[in-house]
């Protein structure tokens, strides 16, 4: 399991608010961080596969990915990736109602209201730059207090205008999201349950909010709208084995790595999937430390299923992290052999080949990685540094600029990208992204220049 910083991933609504009062304030790019990790995003694409195909989405295009943050919140920013806290999905108590968050994300994208929602932001930006000039104007002619006002009123109603084209589209995902679930078989019961649990968490007393300035419908509006579409179609559904299996083994791994090896080794006993257990074992003897008990726990739970790739890229992971690194190579070919295009058992592969000093074969096994999920940059230091081992200065240039737009350092990125402009020949493939990255950095200087006049 890695957590991988990335460039700000925030939810579309927070991203658009932001981007409303951009005129007042300047919004300083902030990060966040992803966890990576090949069993945790093969149990959620588990999961999610009867809904993305149920709302007529891609499955092996749309992908569910993890981010490293606590609190309650998933959100979709293009239309391939659905975006889930690790706070969500610790915090929901079955299969069911993590489905049901999903269900809600594909339908933002199924529904088209990423494209929307951007003619939406267009509109109240010219709100909020037309309320702004009027308050500049009337601030000239010295109405200070009367400009403050101007500009704040008339923002407000930008932001106004755009939160209720927000509501309109969260409560239309509500009702598809519905749909999807019957049609994959799967209990809306999760879902009623969902806005149950957090029926009457708003922050305000219902009396005192503003119903527009809120990006969603409140959670008893939803509560109602779920009993509403329960009562009239029924739970059909049957329990569903595979997915209490991988929604345990998703929790069991996430909380393995995220909380204490105390509380992980407290509460073993509660899982009823021995190897779930044992895996969960493995995670908390590795953060104490203790190879010998961690390395028995997950040869417990390889001997359950010994033709688990994830449990053997485990392996891998723990073997290298102890320096055992010609027995890493060995757990993670196993691995590669059994799951031979899942990129991350193949980045880990080829970091155990680096480490193991075979560069040219981990060469050759990292490019297959980025080729498949260039959303990754440790794979991309790894890769970076393979090049420079040996003597692809050029590329070594062209994928540390690519690490670095990733996280948001686009300045730092065009640094790079102009050394590898330089070095490698014009018009061949490395060139050409390195020439990608270069553009976007230009672009964000001038965004700044225009900032700061």
């Amino acid at each position: 399991m890695a957590f991988e910083r990335l460039s700000r991933l925030a939810s579309i609504p927070a991203v658009l608010l932001l981007a409303v009062t951009w005129l007042v304030s300047a919004m300083q790019a902030s990060a966040q961080s992803l966890i990576r990790d090949p069993d945790i995003e093969h149990g959620l694409q588990e999961l999610a596969f009867p809904i993305l195909r149920a709302a007529g989405l891609n499955t092996n295009r749309v992908r569910i990915m993890i981010v490293n943050d606590g609190t309650f919140n998933a959100f979709v920013i293009d239309y391939n990736t659905i975006y889930v806290n690790y706070g969500l999905i610790l915090t929901v108590d079955t299969p069911e109602m993590l489905q049901a968050v999903i269900a809600h994300e594909a339908a933002h994208i199924a529904n088209g209201h990423l494209a929307r929602r951007s003619e939406n932001l267009r509109a109240a930006q010219r709100n909020a730059q037309l309320g702004t000039l009027l308050a500049l104007a009337t601030a000239a002619a010295g109405g200070g207090e009367a400009a403050a006002g101007i500009a704040a009123g008339t923002q407000a109603s930008a932001l106004r205008s755009f939160l209720g084209h927000t509501r309109a589209e969260e409560a239309s995902a509500d009702r598809s999201a519905a749909s999807y679930l019957r049609w994959a078989g799967i209990s809306p019961r999760g879902m009623v349950n969902l806005h149950r649990k957090f029926a009457g968490q708003e922050l305000l007393n219902p009396v005192n909010q503003d119903p527009y300035m809120r990006s969603h419908p409140t959670s008893r509006e939803r509560l109602r709208a779920a009993e509403s579409f329960l009562d009239e179609f029924g739970d059909k559904a049957e329990q569903n084995a595979n997915a209490d299996y991988w929604f345990a083994r998703v929790k069991g791994k996430l909380s393995a790595f995220l909380r204490s090896p105390t509380w992980t080794m407290r509460r073993s006993a509660e899982e009823k999937d021995r190897d779930i257990r044992l895996m969960r074992e493995a995670a908390a003897h590795h953060q104490n430390r203790d190879l010998s008990r961690a390395r028995a726990a997950i040869d417990g739970a390889l001997k359950i299923r010994p033709d688990d790739p994830f449990f053997y890229e485990l392996k891998g992971q723990i073997l290298l992290e102890n320096r055992r690194v010609g027995e890493a190579v060995d757990a993670y070919a196993t691995a590669v052999e059994m799951a031979p295009n899942n990129a991350l058992i193949l980045a880990g592969y080829g970091r155990a080949l680096l480490a193991n000093g075979r560069t040219k074969q981990a060469l050759q096994v990292l490019e297959k990685a980025r080729a498949r999920d260039y959303r990754n940059p440790r794979l991309m230091r790894d890769l970076g540094s393979a090049y420079s081992k040996v003597g692809n200065n050029g590329m070594a240039s062209t994928v540390t600029a690519e690490r670095f737009a990733l996280q948001g350092r686009l300045v730092d990125a065009g640094i790079h990208a102009k050394r590898a402009v330089a070095q490698l020949p014009e018009g061949s493939p490395g060139w050409q992204r390195a020439q990608d990255v270069l553009i976007a950095s230009e672009r964000e200087k001038k965004k700044k220049k225009r900032k700061r006049k």
